[in-house]
């Protein structure tokens, strides 16, 4: 077991919480049994991701585990968004983010530590998981986070395919900044990914070029990084990607591979 020291908790309690997420934030709602966890996040208008989470179904409510630097403008915002309804909301200071291999799986990639709370006085018992590790962990399995490869209203949640890891639910009620993410999604105007890129000249912030620009390094670990790509451009290329004038490969897992091949094939040019 081992802490996450970059990560806040806030919880949610009263009859009408539910309600309040159905209505704001972009996952499934309906359906959540009591332990599981779910990825979500809080959009402009513009559908642009505010701060995006990890939420546990609790007895009471439910508990958001979200990047440090976010909570207090994420709940800030929710608060605003309650107006009357019966919610109460407010930082968790007697349970900290936590990994433990008995936990439910991470809802974003069952190769990632599974999720978990523990008391904050337990907070001895497990010591902090090392920055660079996590990193390692999440890069390698394609993982984009808030606070490393992203802050708020930086991107649309399909940049760091949230669709992916069922973090949008499409189908349910409205929520904020549905109309723009559901007209992406209906409409095949997703310009942009997030990938898995490897090789020498990897580092955060450099330029992915074949031979024009394609992308930026947004986190990177040794030779290994992700990166966010411009879809089309990458689609059309018939050169090498080069990073940092190295060579770099770029995965490209099922998914995305089928969403190219679409975009060959309409030769639809992504808004």
């Amino acid at each position: 077991m081992l802490a996450l020291p970059n990560r806040t908790l806030i919880v949610l309690e009263g009859a009408d919480t539910l309600g309040l997420l159905e209505r704001t934030v972009t996952h499934t709602i309906s359906d959540w049994a009591e332990g599981k966890w779910r990825l979500g996040a809080l959009l402009t208008p513009q559908g642009k991701i505010i701060a995006d989470y990890l939420a546990e179904r609790t007895p009471d409510g439910v508990r958001l585990d979200v990047h440090a630097d976010a909570a207090e403008n994420l709940m800030r915002r929710l608060k605003l968004l309650k107006l009357r309804a019966a919610v109460d909301i407010r930082l968790c200071t007697e349970r900290m983010a936590a990994t433990c291999e008995t936990a439910p799986a991470d809802p974003r990639h069952p190769d990632l530590p599974h999720r978990w709370t523990i008391p904050a006085e337990n907070a001895g018992l497990a010591p902090p998981m090392p920055a660079r590790q996590w990193n390692r962990l999440r890069i390698a399995t394609g993982v984009p986070e808030w606070g490393s490869d992203y802050r708020a209203e930086d991107v649309f949640p399909t940049d760091v395919n949230m669709d992916i890891m069922n973090g949008i639910d499409y189908r349910k009620g409205c929520f904020i900044g549905q109309e723009v993410a559901s007209r992406m999604k209906r409409k095949g105007g997703i310009r942009k990914r997030t990938v898995h890129v490897s090789g020498p000249g990897v580092e955060k912030g450099a330029e992915l070029v074949a031979p024009n620009s394609i992308g930026t390094v947004t986190s990177a670990e040794g030779e290994d990084g992700l990166a966010l790509i411009r879809v089309d451009r990458f689609a059309k290329t018939t050169e090498p990607v080069l990073c940092g004038g190295e060579p770099v490969s770029v995965d490209i897992p099922d998914w995305l591979e089928r969403e190219i091949h679409a975009l060959k094939k309409d030769g639809h040019e992504p808004l």
